[in-house]
């Protein structure tokens, strides 16, 4: 079921990290997105009827929602406040790095200042799954940052048009009111562009499939976006020390996601291979999911022998995968050169699924190889900085004919002009 592969280089052609582009998906999603800018509700209401099989006039949450969540959040609302504490306590530590500062003195400076972005859209991903967990890696970010306007957006469920309260009451837990029922490309064109019942937004944050992907890839420019994700993925690095049933086990969990999630194990030894390999056949029979998850490992499950910790590292690097493991007797002697990763879980008792509901780090992470340049969401994408500058006219004197030279190197007289201008004789 799942590949092996007996060395780095019988890996490489599943290296190719970056999607292809698909030019059907693309022209399908600017459909999607022209309509409803043209549209608004009326093309949110048809493709609700196209694409999830249900007929809600009123996007907004609804009075029944709201008490059938409301009796959810009563149930779990001990486990969403351990959680939320530790996501907020680690975005609380992000902020405090980021300070407006200036340079100079009183008269003459030159500086920084942060402000937070007035309104951003959550996109939940939903439809016959539930991630309450989205909601709070999403939300939490963005009120530590001091977003006041946060509206929430998620798939409907058919038959009935509802939306899923364990969703609602995670945002309700985070005081989250403003919630609608549309999911897909057209949810991204709502937010983007706005309709009569969805006022538009400044950023859209939120993982989701390939059509919402696709559709924040094209609003880009109209809105901010934080990622443009694709499917989710995991290398862990397992020497003699990681019992094979654990590797198995943290395969399993992320092949659990997506039919093509990417589950990769690198190991030291060439019978371990073979032990792995036998625990996830093992293991696989009693989930839940399990049809899923061997679709994901037949498509893009490996097991990859490598020569040492040293050449795994270097395959980490060269896949820049959303998740690494170190499974290894001395996990802090790899980290600092791992260089290319969302998140690094260090030794045998941090599997990935710590980072993905308790820790407090964000699991919104950069996939498909996007961590050789990006990184997890943060406070710093719900804020900009703005650059401030101060001179008196005592420094402006002392510079103007720099600056009025270096202009004309450009061929911009009205630049030069304007700095000279301060030092003529008024009329």
């Amino acid at each position: 079921m799942i590949r092996l592969f007996q060395s780095v280089a019988d890996y490489q052609s599943c290296l190719q990290s970056q999607r292809q582009e698909d030019e059907q998906l693309r022209q399908v999603v600017a459909s999607i997105l022209q309509k409803v800018r043209r549209d608004g509700d009326a093309a949110l209401s048809l493709f609700s009827r196209e694409f999830d099989g249900v007929s809600r006039p009123q996007l907004q949450i609804t009075s029944k929602e709201r008490r059938e969540a409301l009796g959810v959040l009563e149930e779990i609302r001990s486990l969403l406040e351990e959680a939320a504490q530790n996501i907020r306590q680690f975005h609380e530590m992000e902020k405090k790095q980021l300070s407006s500062w200036r340079s100079g003195d009183h008269r003459n400076f030159v500086g920084q200042y942060w402000t937070p972005l007035r309104r951003v859209g959550v996109y939940v991903p939903g439809g016959k799954a539930a991630y309450p967990s989205s909601v709070l890696m999403n939300v939490i970010p963005a009120q530590v940052a001091g977003v006041r306007e946060i509206c929430l957006v998620t798939p409907p469920q058919a038959p009935e048009g509802n939306m899923h309260p364990l969703v609602v009451a995670a945002a309700f837990y985070l005081g989250v009111e403003e919630i609608y029922a549309v999911g897909g490309a057209q949810a991204i064109g709502a937010l983007a562009y706005g309709t009569r019942q969805i006022p538009p937004v400044d950023k859209i944050v939120g993982p989701g499939n390939r059509y919402v992907a696709e559709a924040k890839r094209q609003v880009y420019g109209q809105v901010g976006v934080d990622a443009v994700a694709g499917p989710s993925e995991v290398v862990v690095v397992a020497d003699e020390t990681a019992p094979s049933s654990w590797v198995a086990a943290d395969l399993l969990a992320q092949a659990e996601h997506d039919p093509a999630a990417r589950a990769i194990a690198l190991v030291t030894q060439k019978g371990k291979m073979h032990a792995i390999a036998a625990q996830i056949e093992q293991q696989l029979e009693a989930l839940p999911r399990k049809e899923m998850i061997r679709k994901a490992l037949q498509n893009c499950g490996a097991i990859v022998k490598v020569e040492s910790l040293v050449q795994a590292v270097q395959l980490v690097n060269a896949i820049a995968p959303e998740h690494v493991e170190l499974m290894v007797a001395d996990p802090e002697r790899l980290l600092p050169n791992i260089h290319t990763a969302g998140a690094v879980f260090l030794g045998r008792f941090a599997p990935e699924a710590v980072g993905d509901y308790w820790a407090g780090s964000n699991h919104v992470l950069p996939t498909s190889g996007t961590a050789r340049f990006s990184s997890a969401l943060s406070v710093r994408d719900f804020m900009r900085w703005t650059s401030v500058v101060q001179y008196d006219c005592q420094q402006l004197q002392d510079v103007r004919y720099k600056i009025a030279r270096f202009a004309r190197l450009e061929g911009l007289e009205a630049h030069a002009r304007s700095v000279e201008i301060r030092f003529e004789k008024q009329e």
